[in-house]
């Protein structure tokens, strides 16, 4: 079941879910320090992580399911979010070089499909970087928790799931060791706790974060599936180029349009 996107607002507006940002976004940070002239795509619930890149990428989207709901991202200025479904984003191939997926893997439906249509609009350099509740971590069984909505994962398991589908994960960390509790004083150490627990108690970390590249050799496209995903909807976005979807329209065009040979 994924969270609403009501709750996981007033989750991050609240002094526990702003303390999980602070020490998830360090984290996200020390694995991407730099994304200057990059565009970043925000997948699932990524909007309190997404800050940091606005001035420094070239472009940030943010893309919320229709079963999670969306809200309005900036607060200030043009919105920069879109309601669209994991297996179909409004995206055209390669043309994403970050993704941070953040309160969206545990919820899905169709693992697979949605972890293929992000290899999709990856550019071949490109990242994904997964946060996703750690099983062993106390934040997935906590109900004022949002880890605790949908499936948690282990490390070996977040590995073979990325393997499966065209990605190699690469780096990797953990963050929230401090339990999810409003006492003030565990609140008030929650620094030397995060420091103490990546050191020697990694396994039992609140949320895992991991990293993957596309395995450029491994897709096996028939005809039928390319022709089926150039089928999909596609929304043409400022500055996003089209790539190899307007060359693989014209090569289906002129084979759907060639005579038989007698």
């Amino acid at each position: 079941m994924r969270a609403d996107v009501i709750d996981l607002r007033d989750f991050y507006d609240s002094p526990l879910g702003e303390a999980a940002r602070l020490q998830i976004s360090r984290r996200v940070r020390e694995i991407w320090p730099d994304t200057r002239g990059e565009r970043v795509l925000g997948l699932g619930y990524a909007v309190p992580y997404l800050d940091p890149f606005l001035d420094e990428a070239e472009r940030v989207i943010a893309a919320m399911p229709p079963s999670q709901g969306v809200l309005r991202w900036p607060s200030g200025g043009r919105n920069l979010t879109v309601l669209a479904d994991e297996t179909e984003l409004p995206l055209p191939d390669q043309s994403i070089d970050r993704i941070l997926l953040v309160h969206g893997l545990e919820g899905l439906d169709q693992t697979n499909a949605a972890l293929r249509e992000l290899w999709r609009v990856l550019t071949e350099a490109g990242r994904l970087l997964i946060v996703v509740p750690n099983r062993r971590g106390l934040w997935a069984r906590m109900e004022r928790s949002p880890f605790a909505n949908g499936r948690p994962y282990s490390s070996g398991q977040l590995d073979t799931l990325l393997r499966a589908n065209l990605f190699t994960p690469g780096a990797r960390t953990t963050a929230l060791f401090t339990p999810p509790t409003r006492a003030a004083m565990l609140k008030s150490a929650g620094p030397m706790i995060e420091r103490l627990g990546t050191r020697w108690f990694a396994g039992v970390s609140g949320v895992l974060l991991v990293e993957a590249s596309k395995q450029i050799h491994a897709l096996p496209l028939t005809r039928e599936a390319r022709r089926a995903r150039l089928r999909a909807p596609e929304v043409a976005l400022p500055g996003l180029r089209p790539g190899a979807v307007a060359a693989e329209r014209r090569v289906v065009d002129l084979t759907e349009h060639r005579r038989p040979v007698r």
